[in-house]
């Protein structure tokens, strides 16, 4: 929806201009760039990157790995892909803060270089990425952005994140190729990076344990400081950058005391390695360009163009004076541009074209031009169109629309034409200093001086395919155990001529609004793809990412149900649920058959539980609901009298108190990359095979630990009291094995189980296996089982 009326208003008190025209200022100073490269979205430096750019005017970009489809969601449920969307979006917004471009190694959705989820080693990610792959995408980014400095985040040492290895690996690599002419199927100039460095400092924390120390420091980064306008600490600023980083709950107050030095390592330079700052014997600013590049004929323009550009930053808050100066500079700067001899256009053009984008955005903000533009709906179908409002306080500016391949603008009105792509969720390129397609081209006139810039839309057009349908769900699961042998899938959007492609035996009828699934008595288990057809060709579904901190993302996909059919027998009652926000495992409990009974803040009481015969306590349940901390004596004395808890994984900063929330001590381990097991496909080993959990009333074999997605299990449990009992034992490859998996507890005359496997990414995923364990943890049978019974499934497993 285009922003109401109070929405435009908050996005303006945001955007307050002095503080905008200072910041435009800043760059001027420089010609020098730094890329810092990462895996992940949040694995930018940005206390250190704030100092960087805003105050030493250091042009700044980021190349990133993956989307960080791998990772957690701490404020919704979205996964994989469309956590990758969502995570894209933040970064951008991350990178809006610091002015810093955004190139992505990971180019769509289907593209090698994914978050596969948590690695222990570089070598593994670089095989699953696809080294020459991974390799290739590098030296494109080097080559387009053409930084002087690149560095990494993290160090390729033992310890550390697999993938952050990798991209450390990858930069000493792409130092090379991205200056070797001979470098396979990249068909872009070649660029020398000038230096590398590393950080000189340790990436051990809450999951990372860096087995050896960090090198040597040979320059330390003073990001020390405050901001002249906003009297803002850098370290402020940056964590004003990372707290879009919301999935990761990243974002933590900085006291202006907080210390902001970084110790960098000089592992590679071509330039020479005696300097006392990032940019020694680096072109530091225009003056110093023409020598830097050998271009003398450039000298006495580029030193002028220099002087201006100091008196534009010297004249600030004067926006007159400052745009008189910026005009003179920009001038000598396009003369510069067109004399820039052929020898030296390599190492000097990029430059001069970012001065030429900075002192733009400096007149247009010196001449206290505001202005917006809008369309009367934001997500348009193939064929549909909208009216285009353009707002701006100077008549003596004009606008025009830069608009995609298949947009047409009439009459004050955007079309999106049949043949227009769908919007990119996971756009490969961001630079919020040079706005892409579609947005508006503003043209004006500043001190005698043509200007061009570039505005976005206020609110970011996505375009569709001509026919949608919504599905609340994709994934079903059915329980081949019940008498239940139908399905109804609710079915939105364009409904006209749907169908469903079924299997033999297989039913679906729709009507209003409704498929109707039914299966045969006989249908066999397993997971079924049911593609949606609609005048007998794939339909299309879209996932809507929406949040208030990000722009809107939508991700089309083919609409295909996937069904989950499934052996779970059941022995359970009453089950409550009490969760965050961050998993569905409620859903699929009720799902395959589980009387459930939701608990949402306010309804969690003594008087509820003792209706209750088993209570699951979601991921990360215990940081957000207090209610949980102030019942927890309650839900130990319901325990006690015969309920059975079970907590899925936390972590150790979810206000998860060893002492005080479990039955008996039961402490989660950290870091966690110790406390892991990322192989997916890892054996499991029984501790007790005859014990309940594993046997009733599913016998848990082989099969159930099969096709399991990303990873086995994390945050596993360091230590517990004795009256735990370890039932599962498992470790990645050499890799002493871990037993704080699954932890079974009888107290009184209940249990509590704590479990550290991802059962609910499994249920999302639909692996069997993942509801059949389930289905054990809540069913409320405690008899032993049978010694045939017992062996027959520790064999299988």
């Amino acid at each position: 929806m285009p922003l109401s009326e109070q929405e435009r208003i908050a996005e303006h008190k945001q955007s307050v201009r002095m503080v905008n025209l200072w910041r435009a200022l800043q760059p001027l100073k420089s010609t020098v760039s730094f890329m810092n490269t990462g895996a992940h979205p949040d694995d930018e430096i940005s206390e250190m990157l704030a100092a960087i750019g805003l105050r030493d005017g250091i042009a700044l970009s980021y190349a990133c790995a993956n989307r960080g489809e791998g990772g957690q969601n701490d404020i919704g449920t979205e996964a994989t892909e469309n956590l990758g969307v969502l995570r894209s979006a933040e970064m951008e917004k991350a990178c809006d803060v610091l002015n810093m471009r955004m190139y992505w190694l990971s180019e769509n959705a289907e593209d090698s270089v994914f978050d596969f989820g948590f690695s222990k080693s570089g070598v593994e990610t670089l095989s699953k990425w696809g080294h020459q792959r991974t390799l290739k995408r590098f030296v494109e980014i080097i080559r387009q952005e053409r930084p002087d400095i690149i560095s990494p985040t993290f160090l390729n040492i033992p310890g550390q994140h697999g993938h952050h290895r990798a991209m450390t690996q990858a930069a000493f690599e792409v130092m090379k190729a991205a200056a070797d002419p001979e470098f396979p199927d990249v068909d872009l100039p070649c660029w020398t990076v000038k230096k590398l460095y590393l950080p000189a400092w340790s990436g051990a924390g809450g999951a990372y344990d860096d087995e050896v120390p960090p090198p040597p420091a040979t320059l330390e980064f003073d990001g020390n400081g405050e901001e002249e306008v906003t009297g803002w600490s850098w370290a402020q600023i940056g964590e004003q950058s990372r707290a879009f980083h919301k999935t990761q709950g990243m974002g933590r107050w900085q006291a202006y005391d907080k210390s902001n030095v970084w110790p960098l390592h000089l592992a590679e330079s071509t330039v020479g390695t005696d300097e006392l700052s990032l940019s020694d014997n680096l072109p530091k600013d225009l003056s110093e360009l023409a020598a830097f590049a050998g271009a003398p004929a450039l000298s006495a323009l580029l030193d002028k163009a220099h002087d201006h550009c100091l008196d534009a930053i010297e004249a600030f808050p004067n926006r007159a004076m400052i745009g008189a100066a910026a005009a003179q500079a920009l001038k000598l700067l396009r003369k510069a541009m067109d004399d820039c001899p052929e020898t030296v256009r390599d190492e000097v053009l990029h430059r001069l074209e970012r001065k030429e984008l900075q002192l733009a955005k400096v007149l247009e903000l010196a001449e206290g031009i505001v202005a917006s533009v809008r369309l009367s709906q934001d997500q348009l179908k193939r064929g549909e169109s909208a009216e285009v409002a353009f707002e701006c306080n100077r008549e003596a500016v004009s606008f025009e629309l830069d608009l995609p391949k298949g947009w047409v603008q009439q009459d004050g009105r955007v079309q999106v034409g049949g043949e227009a792509d769908t919007s990119d969720p996971y756009p490969a390129v961001y630079r919020p200093d040079a706005v892409q397609a579609p947005c508006a081209k503003l043209q004006f006139t500043s001190h005698g001086v043509a200007v061009e810039t570039r505005l976005p839309f206020e609110v970011e057009p996505i375009v569709l395919p001509s026919h949608v349908v919504t599905l609340d769900d994709t994934g079903f699961v059915l329980n081949n155990t019940l008498e239940k042998r139908s399905l109804s899938i609710p079915v939105g959007g364009n409904a006209e001529g749907l169908s469903l492609d079924v299997p033999e035996g297989w039913t679906a009828q729709f009507d209003d609004g409704v498929f109707q699934i039914a299966l045969p008595d006989d249908v066999v288990g397993g997971l079924y793809e049911l593609p949606i057809l609609q005048g007998g060709e794939q339909a299309y579904t879209v996932h809507v990412v929406s949040y208030p901190h990000v722009s809107q993302r939508v991700r089309v996909t083919p609409a295909t149900v996937r069904v989950c059919v499934v052996e779970a027998r059941l022995d359970a009652k009453r089950v409550g649920y009490v969760g965050s926000g961050n998993d569905r495992v409620a859903k699929w409990l009720g799902d395959i058959g589980v009387e459930l009974v939701d608990l949402p803040v306010g309804e969690l009481s003594a008087k509820r539980l003792q209706g209750l015969d088993c209570l699951v306590i979601g991921i990360f349940a215990f940081r957000s609901r207090q209610d949980l901390h102030d019942m927890i004596e309650d839900i130990h004395a319901w325990v006690k009298a015969g309920g059975r808890l079970i907590t899925l994984y936390h972590r150790p900063w979810d206000r998860w108190d060893a002492e005080k929330l479990p039955l008996q001590p039961l402490e989660i381990g950290s870091p966690s990359l110790r406390w892991r097991v990322t192989d997916e496909n890892a054996e499991v080993h029984y501790l007790n095979p005859q014990h309940v959990l594993l046997n009733q009333p599913n016998e848990i074999g082989k099969s159930d630990w099969a096709n399991w997605h990303k990873e086995r299990g994390l945050y596993f449990a360091k230590s517990w009291d004795v009256a735990y009992e370890p039932l599962l034992e498992m470790a990645d490859p050499d890799e002493a094995p871990h037993q704080g998996i699954l932890l079974a507890g009888d107290f009184g005359q209940g249990q509590h189980i704590h479990t550290s496997l991802i059962l609910h990414h499994q249920m999302e995923k639909l692996v069997p296996g993942a509801f059949r364990l389930m289905a054990n943890l809540v069913s409320s049978g405690v008899e032993e089982a049978s010694a045939s019974q017992s062996t027959e499934a520790f064999e299988a497993s």
